[in-house]
């Protein structure tokens, strides 16, 4: 009998408590601002050229574009793909990718950031894309993307909007910056997971390998909320005491456990042999965490089918080629290419890699020469009678002191 008392009791107790665990448990809603969702992409250089008016008949409604990155990266089809877009009536937005590792580097890219974007009219508020951390503590992470969001806003007069993925949202940014919209990347979910921060989303990158007509290759995925409108339309003002940077110069990156040349190259929207050209690299394969890469600033390369406007010819791997069909489509070899491209095994070529396709006048003409021990340059001169500038020149040699055993010259 006591038993069943006490039983009565409990259950009644867990009725009348519940309700109040309910109401002191922490419930994070996610949903997005609003109902109306627009479709979206975001690129950069990665895509290469792109066909603005297929992306816009496929449903397309916004593009986010990187327009730069640190202190003097602008990313090489930026002007392009705003140009394009604009023509082609979709709504744009900028972002920019931080690497700042203190406030003062924060608000000199937040100027750079703003000099690049300037004179341009953006309809979505301006990101950051803040993710490569470093050593950086959480409380300097956070200092930082503060500082920087607060510099862009007031130096452009435009609002601003966070990008980042589900974990970092959760567990990396916190305090002023949940203030502003958040841009949330999560893939393959129904839909973003809540992250105890922020109450809804005003974009959710889905995926980062879309397609969408106009678009070789994979491209992000989005979808936004009327929250990324700017509330204010207008062209984007140049600092005061800045001039505008031109694109076409270098910057210095520090290589990440992993890279390669040529994931680097695509990257920044170059090729190995500019890579090696730009770094007096012996050997192209031999890169090591840490080091300090100059890369290519701003630089389009060539049409990417093979019409060349200033002399340089450059293909983009697609599926299913092979580096003889590409030679013979361009009336080379594919041994020039992969000399050109410093290409070790002529089968192994990825969809998206860039080549720079040689001329016949020199490579089809010249003799190719594997560099022996104890060669110097002008050794070789004299053997075959050539003079060491047209051996330089030929073969792109930052420092005619600086060969190696194995490296395939013409001459």
């Amino acid at each position: 009998m006591r038993k069943r008392i006490f039983k009565i009791f409990v259950s009644v107790l867990i009725i009348l408590t519940a309700p109040m665990y309910i109401l002191i448990t922490p419930v994070y809603a996610f949903s997005p601002w609003g109902d109306v969702i627009y479709q979206g992409i975001d690129v950069s250089g990665w895509q290469g050229n792109i066909n603005y008016a297929e992306v816009k008949n496929s449903g397309i409604e916004i593009v986010y574009m990187k327009s730069s990155e640190g202190r003097s990266f602008i990313d090489p089809y930026f002007n392009q793909n705003y140009t394009n877009a604009k023509a082609n009536g979709l709504k744009v937005g900028f972002y920019h990718y931080l690497i700042a590792r203190s406030n003062e580097e924060a608000i000199e890219e937040a100027r750079f950031f703003v000099s690049v974007i300037s004179g341009k009219e953006p309809d979505c508020r301006l990101a950051m894309d803040f993710e490569s951390f470093g050593n950086l503590s959480v409380e300097e992470i956070n200092q930082i993307g503060i500082t920087f969001m607060t510099a862009v806003q007031n130096l452009s007069g435009k609002e601003v909007i966070i990008y980042s993925n589900t974990n970092d949202a959760r567990n990396i940014f916190s305090g002023e910056l949940t203030n502003y919209p958040l841009w949330v990347a999560q893939y393959e979910v129904y839909e973003p997971t809540p992250n105890g921060k922020w109450s809804t989303w005003a974009g959710w990158q889905y995926t980062s390998t879309g397609e969408v007509a106009g678009i070789s290759g994979h491209v992000d995925r989005n979808k936004f909320t009327n929250q990324v409108l700017l509330n204010t339309s207008g062209t984007i003002p140049l600092p005061d005491n800045t001039d505008k940077p031109i694109a076409g110069g270098t910057t210095t990156i520090t290589i990440q456990r992993g890279d390669t040349l040529s994931r680097i190259a695509l990257e920044y929207n170059t090729t190995v042999a500019r890579l090696v050209e730009l770094n007096n690299i012996a050997n192209p394969n031999l890169i090591y965490t840490g080091q300090k890469l100059i890369v290519p600033s701003g630089e389009t390369p060539d049409d990417t089918d093979g019409n060349s406007t200033s002399g340089q010819t450059i293909y983009i791997v697609k599926a299913g080629d092979t580096l003889n069909q590409i030679a013979a489509s361009f009336g080379t070899t594919a041994r020039a290419i992969a000399v050109e491209n410093n290409i070790r095994n002529i089968n192994l070529i990825y969809v998206g890699q860039r080549l720079i396709i040689p001329t016949n006048r020199y490579d089809l003409n010249h003799t190719l020469y594997k560099i022996r021990w104890g060669d110097t340059l002008y050794s070789i001169s004299r053997r075959y009678g050539v003079p060491i500038a047209t051996i330089v020149r030929l073969n792109r040699i930052q420092n005619p002191n600086l060969i190696y055993a194995g490296q395939t010259i013409r001459i």
